[in-house]
């Protein structure tokens, strides 16, 4: 955005979009050429989000800073504290998902469909040599996109980068034409992050042999992702016998291996990444095979991958989501004839706090059709044939009364068919 010639989508400037601010070069760049391209569209709303890390002592400084700019642009701000524990893990890793993952929820409480974040060609160049050294295939080597669609907890999100086109000199000469100020992270100069060991050591030494490497980079993982696309297309030609909404069919991925790996491990990948997984190992798609191959009629497998589970049952495979979520009331149009909850009775049942949200304890029983008697949820969840994972369900009482049991359904006795009336529904925290 800094030089729009090279940005060829941008986003809808009359929605409410945000603004990821960290205080570096590169996002206050796209913020002020944000801000000054919302003056011409009287209907936009500028949000600026800033995520506090705590990792190091200058962070409260960034978080001043960045909200001193926020008030200069005059647009709104708001900020999320995270707490990483150093001494865990992969610490760049788990910052950038806690990061994704708070600015999310921020979208979600201000309503904000649209998500700028400020990589630039240099971040992209970065990324794909990190994926390379790490042995990626096309996937991991076509780098960040442009744009991407995620799932929200009531409508979904599209994330933008409309500085990918631009490198870090052309970022720099921008903000030195305009006047702009932002902050350095002492950090980025931290060789034991390989990041900056690519950007301090590496591709400087490349630019030295091929001038425009950074470009060329950045090229590489554009054509890549368009092979990746027909890759996703194929898999789904190949897999239409296999491929479920949420689960894979093994026996006919076992065939299709048999007479096509490619095509087996291309499908067993779309299907991941179309549940947001990260790309396995080829170490550990050789051992998912060896067990598959191995699995008989009634083998229950259990694989931990990306920090979830997947399952095999009754000859699929199952990517077990978390339980974490929350009872959400849906008003119902007065010309609907659903049936639903009085709202009147829900609305007291919130004032006076005598709604709940209970794990099962195993005694429950719940009426869900008329003209059928009240079930235990073992037998209701039986003849729903729901996974044996999928039956610690979330349950709602109100006033405790046994009132709705997520996969299952609500109590017909507390049901009404006019009125103010409101349907609960549970909602699953978004992927992160």
């Amino acid at each position: 955005m800094a030089s729009s010639r090279k940005s060829q989508q941008s986003p809808d400037f009359r929605k409410r979009i945000a603004v990821a601010l960290s205080g570096g070069l590169d996002s206050v760049v796209l913020l002020d050429t944000v801000c000054k391209a919302v003056k011409q569209h009287s209907q936009s709303e500028v949000f600026v989000f800033h995520i506090h890390h705590g990792l190091q002592k200058a962070a409260d400084e960034w978080l001043v800073f960045c909200e001193k700019l926020a008030k200069h642009y005059q647009v709104p701000f708001d900020f999320r504290l995270l707490h990483l524990d150093q001494s865990q893990g992969n610490i760049e890793a788990r910052a950038r998902a806690g990061r994704y993952e708070a600015l999310a929820n921020l979208c979600e409480d201000y309503g904000i469909e649209d998500l700028l974040l400020a990589h630039h060609q240099n971040d992209q160049a970065e990324t794909v040599l990190l994926q390379l050294m790490r042995g990626a295939g096309v996937a991991g080597l076509s780098g960040m996109p442009e744009l991407r669609y995620i799932a929200g907890k009531s409508k979904p999100m599209t994330i933008w980068r409309p500085l990918l086109h631009q490198s870090r000199a052309e970022l720099e000469a921008y903000a030195k034409e305009h006047r702009l100020q932002w902050m350095e992270d002492p950090s980025n100069r931290n060789r034991k992050y390989r990041r900056n060991a690519i950007r301090k050591d590496i591709i400087p030494k490349l630019e030295k042999i091929q001038p425009q490497v950074v470009a060329n980079i950045a090229r590489s993982a554009s054509l890549l992702s368009e092979a990746q696309g027909l890759l996703d297309r194929l898999a789904l030609e190949d897999g239409k016998d296999i491929l479920q909404q949420a689960s894979l069919k093994v026996k006919p991925l076992l065939a299709k291996a048999k007479s096509d790996m490619p095509a087996a491990n291309n499908i067993l990948r779309y299907w991941l990444k179309q549940n947001h997984l990260a790309m396995p190992s080829q170490e550990r798609l050789e051992a998912w095979w060896r067990d598959l191959h191995s699995a008989g009629a009634d083998t229950q497998l259990q694989w931990v991958h990306d920090e979830q589970e997947i399952r095999m049952w009754r000859g699929q495979l199952h990517i077990i989501p978390e339980a974490a979520g929350r009872w959400v009331f849906k008003t119902i149009k007065a010309t609907s004839k659903q049936p639903g909850l009085p709202t009147a009775w829900v609305k007291a049942a919130e004032r006076d706090g005598v709604i709940e949200f209970r794990a099962r304890s195993g005694s429950e029983k719940l009426q869900i059709r008329p003209n059928t008697p009240r079930k235990t949820l073992k037998n209701l969840f039986q003849e729903a044939d729901i996974p044996p994972w999928q039956r610690n369900a979330p349950l709602l009482f109100i006033e405790n009364q046994l009132v709705a049991v997520a996969g299952i359904g609500v109590s017909y006795p507390h049901l009404v068919q006019q009125g103010a009336r409101v349907w609960p529904e549970w909602v699953q925290n978004p992927v992160k």
